[in-house]
């Protein structure tokens, strides 16, 4: 059995953590809002979200949305405009607080009909001499549970979603699934 890689990208070679890609694919899956947060609509939008209903204003303090309540009211009347510290505290307390409320549904979508299908691109070795090329493929992969991977993707531990990745998916590939710890792209769809 392949251990992790230590020394990535030693001899050339270029690639991303594949809990990486993950996390990122299942954000695009998420439907965040689009406009930016340093526009008056953008900011208006993500404090409408966080203050909707007294169980997610909850949940945006537990994420570390920490102001007073006459703060948020000037906020979202317009009054007064947070700080550049508090414009990103916002977003990624709105960011966090909408992958916990997401995470069942997408969690039910990727598990159903027998889990979802992942395709794999190895990692990028143009730049590798040539005796130290692997023979690397792309790769179709049946994910049957995706539990672990968005449990933690939803509370922002990468260590753990590196670990659900890791240990949990890949080495349903075979003896060589230590050669796609790091990949190029990593794409499925919910």
């Amino acid at each position: 059995m392949p251990d992790r890689n230590h020394e990535f990208g030693k001899f050339g070679a270029h690639g991303t953590k594949g809990s990486e890609l993950v996390a990122r694919r299942l954000d695009a899956l998420v439907d965040f809002i689009a406009t930016p947060i340093t526009t008056s609509r953008g900011l208006l939008a993500r404090l409408r979200y966080l203050t909707k209903s007294p169980t997610i204003l909850k949940a945006a303090r537990a994420a570390g949305l920490t102001v007073t309540d006459r703060t948020l009211k000037a906020w979202l009347s317009g009054t007064r405009k947070p700080s550049k510290a508090n414009l990103e505290r916002i977003e990624q307390t709105y960011r966090t607080v909408r992958r916990h409320n997401v995470a069942r549904h997408l969690l039910k979508r990727l598990n159903s009909s027998g889990g979802t299908r992942v395709e794999i691109h190895p990692l990028n070795q143009s730049q590798v001499p040539r005796p130290h090329q692997r023979t690397l493929e792309f790769r179709r992969i049946n994910v049957r549970r995706w539990d672990g991977i968005v449990t933690a993707w939803a509370t922002g531990d990468s260590r753990a979603l590196d670990d659900a990745w890791t240990t949990g998916v890949l080495p349903d590939l075979g003896s060589q699934w230590g050669q796609y710890e790091y990949v190029t792209n990593i794409g499925f769809a919910a």
